[in-house]
């Protein structure tokens, strides 16, 4: 089979599509009850219920919401933050080129989230940490000082099962797939699925846009 010109590719866009749905059908969630306690297995829809708890609270206590990410996570954790915001939820990610390439100037970067939740973060807030591989030093330095500051942890991660981001957070979100492109994109559809039900238990209604 030729694919733009290049002969022995096979395009297989159904089973590619296949593999997809297998991911996300098979995303697996954890919680972790107690801290110190080892986290349980839960179902995907239980994860997700857990998560607008934590929600809820945050928009009842007026606390904020944390996203990080590199790459193609840093876009998703942005995405987060627009979508965040625009419901009266206080997101930030702390992406800024300024404030990012300083950071990572001065501390390495694989401290640079971790000492932004230093100055930043605080008790009530829950960090959204998103990481495919779930190994990414920074993700993982920026998790443990969130947790130091008493700060909800949620984690989303993919590739290996056992990996160390998986077992960090109060609720951990997993993805078994060791395709980035997989990965990343189940990890927005958790985040969608999420926001969309927290609009719906919520029975948010956007303010007109002229008032």
């Amino acid at each position: 089979m030729s694919v733009l010109g290049v002969t022995g590719v096979t395009l297989d866009a159904r089973g590619y599509l296949r593999d997809f749905v297998a991911s996300l059908e098979n995303i697996r969630a954890r919680w972790r009850p107690v801290k110190g306690q080892e986290a349980k297995e839960i179902s995907f829809a239980e994860g997700v219920e857990r998560v607008l708890t934590l929600l809820a609270g945050v928009k009842k206590s007026g606390a904020s919401l944390m996203f990080i990410g590199n790459g193609g996570s840093a876009a998703i954790a942005s995405h987060q933050v627009a979508d965040f915001t625009k419901i009266g939820i206080r997101a930030l990610a702390p992406l800024d080129p300024s404030l990012l390439t300083c950071f990572a100037n001065d501390f390495g970067y694989e401290n640079a989230f971790a000492n932004v939740i230093k100055v930043s973060g605080k008790r009530g807030d829950v960090l959204f940490a998103i990481s495919s591989s779930g190994e990414s030093r920074n993700i993982l330095n920026a998790v443990a000082v969130a947790k130091e500051k008493k700060m909800a942890v949620v984690t989303l991660s993919g590739f290996n099962e056992s990996n160390p981001l998986r077992k960090m957070g109060e609720i951990n979100f997993y993805v078994p797939s060791s395709s980035y492109r997989c990965v990343e994109s189940a990890h927005l559809f958790i985040f969608n699925c999420i926001l969309d039900f927290f609009l719906a238990v919520t029975n948010y209604r956007p303010a007109p846009i002229w008032s």
